[in-house]
């Protein structure tokens, strides 16, 4: 609505256009690039207010550590922060060229606009009381602006700031070729990029080829996953340590495995590559500047079935698998079709979120995607904590004391785990809602981080309560029928064979019955 207001009404004055500003900066960062290098082909330009823009490119960059000179700056870029427009073309429609004069040498300026989005306020009208973008001859005429330009007020604690690079069409010219040019970030901020004109003869106008770098001190990696490197280089060494303690402990209670122990290992072996898959992957970024396909796939691909089989995991003990049932009975296929569709809902969000830019899909896209893995998500929960309370109550009816310490200490940390997981949700909502600019893209990756470090934190859970050992009776399936039996669950008469025990208590029994006899018959 806001959009359809400032446009339609461009022509009246305004008091204030910030708002249409932030709209579009908040569209910009819905449709953000995870990409450092940003290829542009056939883009067109958008009308808003008095001007026509195109977004091209919005992260958090950090501040120089070396500055850039005239002289080197081709040389080593290690350690310097800058973007750089590289072999961009403007082209114009025919028809609007043939009209231009031959001999004049700017028919029609293209501009773009870097603007860091704390500054957001210095772009367009708002200081003259104007909701206009682009400069008119009534705001030219005290000469606060150039008509044709779009309306840009200097930040004084940042000289040079916004910047504003010029491209101009030449005579009758159709395309117009943007110069080699290198800008410094000298500031750590968040920074969009806005091609922008304001001549309306210029609609039709395209960005034909061309692309920026974006690049920070330490490499390609925008500022919003440059601290996800490291974090997942610590998260492999986590699950690594994991692995090998899990392994040395299966070794040395191997006969007193039970099927309970190869899920665990099968969910950690599918960490261990998430982790180390996903450290190469944003390695590989720093370095070229763009998400490697093959890798990306790969840890995609990683990262759902982990997450399915960390499910399942939960559901499977949950439901006293090797504990209480030696099978899942009836409920196989159900199990295993609710995990084959989390991992197709998992893999598609994955590979949206991770592959290509966010530009390809709309807002629409992404929500039509989460939704099922929320839905899936919320029947594993449900699923897992009705059979938690089924277990609890058959082992507290057999009176396996041990085991139902066992599974309590283990409800308790999954009803600890929603209940943080549901507290973070919540923050996170209002983190994303109160953050509509990114202005706090350095605590972003945090969000990002928690749910693997949860994850981890219930695997390590389940890897102490379930761990290999020499006494097996706590959790073992096998030794569970003894127990039945030795609280006296009723034998049919067809000659099956008993404990010892039982054997002993028989003789008793029957003595017992006959001597009742005895005493009724003298009563006669």
């Amino acid at each position: 609505m806001r959009f359809n207001r400032c446009s339609n009404h461009h022509h009246q004055p305004r008091h204030n256009p910030t708002p249409f500003l932030i709209i579009l900066l908040s569209l910009s960062a819905i449709n953000h690039v995870k990409a450092s290098i940003h290829e542009y082909k056939n883009e067109g330009f958008i009308p808003r207010s008095n001007s026509f823009f195109f977004h091209g490119g919005s992260e958090g960059m950090y501040a120089s550590k070396v500055h850039l000179n005239a002289s080197n700056q081709d040389n080593s870029i290690l350690g310097k922060s800058f973007i750089r427009f590289e072999s961009i073309i403007f082209r114009r429609p025919k028809e609007v060229a043939a009209k231009q004069n031959e001999m004049q040498q700017s028919t029609g300026v293209v501009e773009a606009i870097l603007v860091e989005v704390k500054n957001r306020d210095k772009i367009g009208g708002a200081y003259l009381n104007s909701d206009a973008i682009c400069c008119t001859p009534k705001l030219a005429s005290d000469g606060s602006c150039k008509v044709g330009e779009v309306i840009i007020r200097q930040d004084p604690d940042n000289p040079g700031w916004p910047k504003r690079i010029q491209t101009p069409f030449g005579g009758k010219s159709e395309e117009a070729k943007m110069v080699l040019h290198t800008v410094e970030i000298n500031r750590t901020g968040m920074y969009y990029l806005y091609f922008m004109f304001c001549d309306p003869q210029l609609i039709g106008t395209t960005i034909m080829s061309g692309r920026t770098v974006w690049r920070n001190p330490d490499g390609f990696l925008p500022g919003k996953m440059t601290p996800l490197m490291p974090f997942y280089g610590f998260m492999s060494l986590a699950y690594l340590i994991l692995g090998l303690l899990w392994f040395l402990r299966f070794v040395q209670h191997w006969k007193d495995i039970i099927p309970l122990h190869y899920h665990i290992t099968v969910v950690i072996g599918l960490g261990m590559c998430e982790m180390a898959l996903w450290y190469f992957e944003y390695a590989n970024f720093n370095v070229t500047g763009s998400r490697p396909i093959g890798i990306t796939l790969w840890a995609v691909t990683f990262s759902a079935c982990k997450k399915t089989f960390s499910r399942l995991l939960l559901l499977v003990v949950s439901m006293g698998f090797g504990v209480v049932r030696p099978t899942l009975g009836g409920v196989t296929l159900k199990v295993l079709l609710l995990g084959f569709t989390y991992f197709l809902a998992s893999e598609a969000l994955e590979l949206v979120e991770n592959v290509g830019n966010i530009n390809d899909f709309s807002g629409k896209a992404r929500v039509f995607l989460v939704l099922p893995v929320a839905l899936l998500d919320s029947c594993f929960i449900l699923w897992i904590f009705s059979s938690l309370s089924k277990t609890l109550e058959k082992l507290q009816i057999r009176r396996s004391m041990g085991k139902l310490e066992l599974y309590r200490k283990f409800t308790n940390a999954l009803a600890l785990s929603v209940l943080v997981s549901v507290a973070w949700i919540g923050y996170e909502l209002y983190f994303n809602a109160s953050d509509p600019l990114s202005e706090l893209w350095k605590r972003a990756w945090i969000i990002q981080a928690f749910w693997a470090v949860l994850a981890y934190i219930l695997l390590v859970v389940t890897c102490l309560l379930w761990s290999p050992s020499h006494n097996p009776t706590r959790y073992s399936y096998s030794e569970e029928v003894e127990d039945i039996e030795e609280e006296g669950i009723p034998l049919t008469a067809s000659g099956v064979k008993v404990s010892g025990e039982l054997m002993e208590r028989k003789p008793a029994i029957i003595t017992d019955h006959v001597f009742e006899v005895i005493e009724e018959d003298k009563r006669e």
